[in-house]
């Protein structure tokens, strides 16, 4: 089934996809609202608004959230990323009234109860301490940081005990108020739907919901790349090297996509092939690249003991540098199979279908069908990846490393390896 959209005469845009086969419904409400929106005294609000909005509203006690939604056999949750925050849940399908009238009562009725958010405060400061003893999650923000240093899009989504710790629920209601207006968010269902009444549905929850929220641009963002190096006594060590990746618009998005596969992403790929099957050099190693509004980031991670971190670098640098010099037919066309299996299987879950429609909407103002993407890829050529590898991997390197990386290759020598040298005019 297509794709419906219709929105409300406030801009709110409604979505659905029937599967008609199922008995079940994912819904959520997607904001372009996330840490990158958030100004540096407010570094971690975005997060703890979305804890926070499952904390009490006028009509409903955090239990009375979790017991209506439980009664029922449902499940609800909330995730905030660098650009977005979401709210979801997944009912079965006679119950998708009272789905969206609780997702629409903590958007617009939750209290941020002064008791219930000093209680939230104390779980987030447990999260941010789990994630800076968690080295293989540590080194990530670490990475995004030294990508983006000085930058909102570099910032943890967490925040800091410092931040966390001072907002208020004054701030939290300003900062609602402020990042979340109808124009600005998608409201989803995929499973047993009827577009029709879901719309209806949506329209007497959040048709009044305000037009247009009053919130700033975020930060346009620029990679900048660096060298975070943290020795910490470990079995392993958890290393990244990245480089600047393209954004979701950009021309060489999906290429860049099927680049990180060739490279890193699967038992085949070149890395895992060549780093682990061959030289045994680490116990896991993938490439990835992520996109967001303005900018990009293509990464190889690795994971090692501490007697392979000498050899590690030089090999991955090897590999990248023979990408771009050749790259298979077979190779794009196992790539270009994966991601095709990868886009099938995920519209047999409701929830990652839902999540795919939301995220498309508020990225490109419309739902992009499997068959589109599969012509964007089709369009892809050897020539094309190995002219994008020689310019991705000459670009200036970002490297984080946690544990025992005192023997890691300098990141002078990885800048040397790739032929990039950095302007005068800019310090290190």
């Amino acid at each position: 089934m297509s794709v419906q959209v219709s929105r409300l005469s406030n801009g709110l845009t409604v979505a659905t996809e029937t599967l008609p086969h199922l008995e079940s419904v994912a819904l959520g409400v997607w904001v372009k609202s996330g840490s990158r929106h958030e100004t540096e005294d407010e570094h971690g609000i975005a997060h703890l608004l979305e804890h926070m909005a499952f904390k009490g509203t006028q009509r409903r006690s955090a239990l009375d959230i979790a017991t209506e939604i439980e009664d029922v056999g449902g499940e609800i949750n909330a995730a905030t990323s660098v650009e977005t925050t979401a709210f979801y849940a997944r009912v079965l399908k006679d119950d998708l009234p009272l789905a969206v009238d609780i997702l629409a009562d903590i958007l617009t009725e939750s209290k941020f109860d002064p008791e219930e958010l000093e209680r939230e405060q104390h779980v987030i400061l447990q999260e941010i301490g789990a994630a800076h003893d968690t080295p293989d999650d540590a080194v990530f923000d670490r990475f995004t940081e030294t990508a983006y240093r000085h930058q909102s899009l570099g910032r943890s989504i967490l925040g800091t005990p410092d931040t966390v710790q001072a907002f208020t629920s004054q701030q939290l209601h300003d900062f609602l108020e402020r990042q979340y207006g109808a124009d600005r968010m998608v409201v989803v269902a995929a499973g047993g739907v009827d577009h029709d009444d879901f719309v209806r549905e949506v329209e007497k929850r959040l048709g009044d919901f305000r037009p247009h929220a009053d919130q700033m641009k975020p930060q346009v963002a620029h990679y900048v790349g660096g060298d975070y190096r943290e020795m910490r006594d470990l079995r392993d060590a958890q290393i990244i090297l990245g480089f600047e990746g393209r954004a979701y618009h950009a021309r060489d998005f999906y290429a860049s996509q099927v680049l990180s596969m060739i490279l890193g992403g699967g038992m085949s790929s070149r890395l895992f092939q060549e780093v682990r099957e061959k030289r045994g050099l680490c116990y896991s190693i993938y490439a990835f690249h992520w996109g967001f509004s303005d900018t990009g980031i293509f990464g190889v991670h690795a994971a090692t003991g501490d007697t392979g971190t000498e050899e590690l670098l030089p090999v991955i640098l090897q590999e990248l540098s023979r990408a771009g010099e050749q790259i298979d037919q077979q190779e794009l066309d196992r790539a270009r199979a994966q991601f095709r299996a990868s886009l099938l299987m995920s519209r047999e879950s409701p929830s990652s279908r839902a999540s795919q429609v939301a995220r498309q909407l508020l990225l490109y103002g419309r739902p992009i069908g499997t068959e589109e993407l599969m012509d964007r890829l089709g369009g892809l050529t050897v020539e094309r990846l190995t002219d994008l590898s020689a310019r991705l991997f000459s670009s200036k390197p970002t490297v984080t490393a946690i544990g025992p990386v005192g023997k890691l290759m300098p990141i002078s020598a990885i800048r040397d390896n790739l032929s990039w040298r950095q302007p005068q005019s800019i310090a290190v």
